[in-house]
């Protein structure tokens, strides 16, 4: 999985962090808090972020409304999966991941690897 450009983590960032679907017009003026960006450009990378899949929309009258498909930790694993991938060592390149880990989030994964052998819900 290739990491998102620039631009298309700032509106991903915004689309996770809404708590329902949003106008192009609201998500260029939640990214323009931080930066200076042209609204047909946002709606460029938003068609953009629909065709690969990570969002979504819906045409109400004439303005499309955009919500995110995926969550942040979908994207985040994606990448993690990317990276193993990209190893011809997939045990020793977890065993790395796993060396710079504090205590408490081995025992977290620890857990999780307990409930995934058993068969149970990780999430």
């Amino acid at each position: 999985m290739r990491r998102l450009g620039d631009l298309e983590a700032a509106i991903m960032d915004v689309m996770w962090a809404a708590d329902g679907a949003l106008p192009v017009r609201e998500v260029v003026a939640r990214i323009r808090e931080d930066r200076d960006v042209a609204y047909t450009t946002v709606q460029t990378v938003m068609d953009i972020l629909f065709r690969k899949e990570w969002v979504d929309r819906e045409l109400k009258r004439r303005a499309y409304l955009y919500w995110a498909k995926a969550s942040r930790e979908d994207y985040v694993a994606g990448l993690m999966a990317g990276a193993l991938d990209e190893s011809s060592d997939r045990t020793a390149a977890l065993a790395r991941f796993v060396e710079r880990m504090d205590q408490a989030e081995v025992d977290e994964l620890r857990s999780l690897l307990d409930a995934a052998r058993s068969g149970e819900s990780v999430t």
